[in-house]
């Protein structure tokens, strides 16, 4: 069987290693990768289970050998992923395009294994609108009344018709379910040639959003859910734990989103409902807080993002305030914050931002997560040039901005990756082939010759090859809430790191080829 996963993780150890069978059924792990000792051996093949062996000894100076035998699972329905959740409901895509926003705090099966009817599921949703995104089910955090903390998870106009497709889906009405479970196919060709690492984290109830690769080559993580901002060993998955100063005291929920390295090696994090950003300093190795003004604060104030890549062309680190969608610019200097307002184009129009990477002059981008436009803000004339993607309903999420100065970014409703070219002015876009991938960020590497994205619903991460339009999807070997998505190139070699938003874990992934 070509296509499955095959993980062996060390006993006592946090590191497990992932590789994929090639067209034979035969799979092979780099010797590098596992010494001596006992490991715990486990499959990813959808539709079937290990029969075994499920464990095997390497003995010093010596291979193992180990020829797996698997069968059909009798719970097909225990292995979906969100996306085959999706594909599998019967309703046409547009009565479940809401649903790509319920992955975000739990699964969709969590959804789907219940028995509630339409009715009930009305409540749900105005329940659901109540807490904060960096919830989870063990770990629920509510917003506090205000703008943001009293919004529709689902709009009025579609409440009905969505709580009738997932009353009809889930268990209300029978103990089975009476339509078929649809499945994507297994890795084949190149998407078997890869290695995959995950480090579990020490609190399984941390929530690495964003996860990135310094200079020196060790891996900071946000924590979604917490006051904390994590540093980890590559090699070793030792992590240490970097608390982050409340900078509200009101029972505003907790967490950080965007983290960013600064040239000078500093690490920022934004520090969403706390009201500000953050900033280890290297040199001292110490935090420091950044409160937004009290008097620009309200109980809905959120910073998401953070902007320092690009600080040292003068001096400034960018962040947005998701409540009212103005920009605001940090001398880290002075710790004063100078108010942008709403970003707007020239005739006046706002253009509602979420992800916000700077380009080369240290000017922000604004991607318009609620539409499908990209603004490109002038920090001396207060008001950005506005550009529309082809796709339809494109949804414009995050991105990078690469060497060359060219934006790339996901497009989360058009299932697609876009590069905004500030030369020409223009946008081009790629197609992603995996159905409801929904893709949350993107990152060029190899020169802007790839461009790789992730998806909160697939569990598979994208590398496109940006001239002959190739996807190779890569599946992860669990169930993966992807976020963030870093690229970290050395010469010829290059991996690509995520977290494992529900999973308390980081991955990262090495292509072969």
């Amino acid at each position: 069987m070509e296509g499955v996963l095959v993980t062996a993780k060390k006993a006592g150890s946090t590191i497990s290693v992932t590789v994929v069978t090639d067209a034979q059924g035969r799979f092979s792990f780099p010797p590098d990768r596992l010494d001596a000792g006992k490991y715990a051996l486990s499959i990813r093949a959808i539709g079937y289970v290990l029969d075994g062996p499920k464990e095997i000894t390497i003995e010093p100076g010596s291979e193992g050998k180990a020829d797996l035998k698997l069968s059909k699972t009798r719970n097909l329905a225990s292995q979906l992923s969100n996306a085959e959740w999706i594909m599998s409901i019967p309703a046409p895509d547009r009565d479940k395009r809401f649903m790509d926003d319920c992955s975000g705090c739990h699964t969709i099966s969590k959804v789907l294994n219940t028995t509630y009817e339409a009715s009930e599921f009305l409540d749900i949703f105005k329940r659901m609108g109540l807490y904060s995104p960096g919830s989870m089910p063990t770990k629920p955090q509510p917003l506090l009344p205000g703008p943001r903390g009293e919004r529709p998870r689902v709009n009025a106009a579609t409440a009905p018709r969505a709580a009738e497709v997932l009353a009809n889906a889930n268990l209300s009405q029978s103990p089975t379910r009476s339509f078929e479970l649809k499945t994507l196919p297994r890795p084949k060709g190149r998407a078997t040639k890869v290695v995959i690492t995950e480090y579990d984290l020490p609190r399984k109830d941390w929530q690495p959003h964003d996860v990135i690769v310094d200079k020196q080559g060790e891996v900071w993580f946000s924590d979604f859910g917490d006051q904390f901002m994590g540093r980890m060993d590559p090699v070793t998955g030792k992590v240490a734990s970097i608390a982050l100063p409340m900078m509200k005291t009101d029972g505003s929920p907790k967490g950080g989103l965007e983290i960013g390295e600064a040239p000078n090696g500093d690490i920022w994090v934004s520090g969403m409902y706390q009201g500000g950003v953050y900033r280890w300093e290297r040199a001292s190795n110490k935090v420091h807080a950044y409160k937004i003004p009290d008097q620009w604060q309200t109980p809905s104030t959120q910073e998401s993002m953070v902007s320092p890549q690009h600080s040292d062309v003068d001096g400034y680190v960018w962040t947005n305030d998701q409540q009212d969608h103005s920009l605001l610019r940090l001398d880290p200097r002075t710790g004063v914050y100078e108010q942008m307002g709403e970003t707007k184009d020239a005739s006046g129009k706002p253009i509602p931002g979420y992800g916000m990477p700077t380009d080369l002059k240290n000017r922000p981008f604004l991607l318009e997560f609620s539409g499908t436009r990209i603004g490109w803000f002038d920090p001396e004339k207060k008001v950005a040039d506005v550009f529309t993607t082809p796709f339809v309903g494109s949804r414009p999420r995050r991105g990078r901005v690469d060497a060359e100065g060219r934006l790339w970014f996901a497009e989360y409703g058009g299932n697609g990756i876009g590069m905004f070219d500030p030369k020409s002015k223009s946008i081009k876009e790629w197609q992603l082939p995996i159905p409801w991938s929904q893709p949350y960020d993107v990152v060029a590497s190899k020169g802007g010759a790839e461009a790789w994205t992730g998806s909160m619903l697939t569990d598979h991460v994208s590398r496109l090859d940006t001239k002959s339009g190739e996807v190779v999807d890569y599946l992860l070997p669990r169930n993966t809430n992807i976020r963030r998505v870093f690229v970290q190139e050395a010469g010829e070699k290059q991996a690509l790191w995520v977290g494992s938003n529900h999973g308390a874990s980081i991955v990262k992934l090495e292509p072969l080829d």
